[in-house]
């Protein structure tokens, strides 16, 4: 450590502030632990998501006192689903939920966090170690940070990942994800996924009647072409449903916002002693659109396994981190599998076609699909 650098001490440290980071910041704190959240970005930011959230986690986000009603959210309980050539099916959403830009929902939930007592400071952290039994963080700012825990949220992919070695950061990914919002006349009670040669773009309303598009695409689609507009018109606007949403929105981005490398490989949900969270944890395909549910529910499960770990229910980190790993595994495996099946699927128009024309025959069987991405209402274990 250099000898100028100062320490600061916590209960726990969490890396990143997005959902899953803040919202266990939240849970923590209002546990009466010191928490400090190291997050690099300065809020409000937009990023690239689909900004849906399933109703499932309304009692939760409840209990910590977080009302997403003052966001004026869109409410979803409609899904449709079209085929590059524009053949398509629709279906009640069994939970229904709510769209609100990440712009929005960030902000709102670290301004919570901070009246809940949490240390919210922009700094980005440039390396972890881990000695007896005390986490040592460093950060760009020259300062460090230590704790007997940490949660790591950071992310689909950062320069922690390389250093930590986690070995899905090794292995190449070909996705791409592009993100922007528009001004457009589209249903407020509806997400819409439709597919295009090499990946799909999802649609739905936000707060204040804003339509976020969202598409996944494989980098080889893309590379042919010289920009994102050019590939929007000549790829994406191959879907009929596509083309006349691209022609009639006006966009409110200078630029619409993109990520690569996203990886859809499997992760540890602890790693090197780090309890991970949200897509740090595992990243579910965003067809399955319920991404930003999943993070905030990883927040839950961690958050009151920590609370046991510090009240003596559990009795040492080694339980903490098996328990951790054990749940974590039993709540989202297997939504992560269907996620991976479906992409797999989706990323062949003429398999998406037979598909579809499958669930036209048996409508009943969608919403049964879209029940094995989603969780029930998250009751709160004290």
């Amino acid at each position: 450590m250099i000898p100028s650098q100062q320490t600061y001490d916590a209960d726990i440290l969490i890396i990143g502030g997005g959902l899953a980071g803040l919202t266990a910041s939240i849970h923590l704190a209002k546990a009466g632990l010191r928490v400090i959240l190291l997050e690099k970005h300065a809020y409000p930011q937009h990023k690239v998501c689909g900004e849906y959230v399933s109703n499932e986690v309304l009692p939760y986000l409840s209990y910590l006192g977080i009302a997403v009603d003052e966001l004026a959210p869109a409410r979803i309980h409609r899904f449709l689903l079209s085929t590059v050539a524009g053949k398509t099916i629709e279906s009640t959403l069994p939970l229904g939920g709510f769209g609100v830009s990440r712009y929005a929902f960030d902000h709102f939930l670290a301004n919570n966090a901070r009246l809940a007592g949490v240390d919210i400071r922009q700094a980005e952290v440039m390396n972890v170690q881990f000695e007896t039994e005390t986490f040592t963080l460093t950060t760009s700012d020259e300062k460090a940070y230590t704790s007997k825990l940490v949660i790591g949220a950071y992310g689909k992919r950062s320069h922690l990942d390389k250093q930590l070695k986690r070995i899905f950061f090794l292995q190449e990914s070909p996705w791409l994800g592009v993100k922007a919002h528009y001004q457009a006349d589209f249903p407020t009670d509806l997400v819409a996924l439709h597919n295009f040669e090499g990946g799909y773009c999802g649609l739905s309303q936000v707060e204040n009647g804003v339509v976020n598009a969202c598409y996944l695409t494989n980098y080889r689609s893309f590379k042919a072409f010289k920009n994102i507009s050019t590939f929007q018109q000549n790829v994406l606007g191959k879907n009929p449903f596509l083309s006349d949403f691209f022609a009639k929105a006006t966009p409110l981005f200078d630029k619409p916002l993109t990520i690569s490398q996203i990886s859809f490989s499997r992760k540890k949900p602890v790693d090197n002693h780090i309890l991970m969270c949200g897509d740090t944890a595992g990243l579910i395909h965003p067809l399955c659109g319920n991404g930003m549910a999943m993070a905030i529910h990883s927040a839950k499960l961690v958050s009151e396994l920590i609370i046991h770990f510090f009240t003596g229910k559990i009795a040492n980190r080694l339980l903490l981190e098996t328990q951790y790993t054990h749940i974590w595994s039993t709540e989202f495996k297997s939504r992560l599998l269907t996620g991976r099946i479906a992409q797999s699927l989706l990323s062949s128009p003429g398999i998406t076609s037979i598909l579809l024309k499958s669930l036209q025959l048996t409508p009943r069987v969608l919403p049964l699909i879209i029940r094995q991405t989603h969780g029930k209402p998250l009751v709160v274990n004290a």
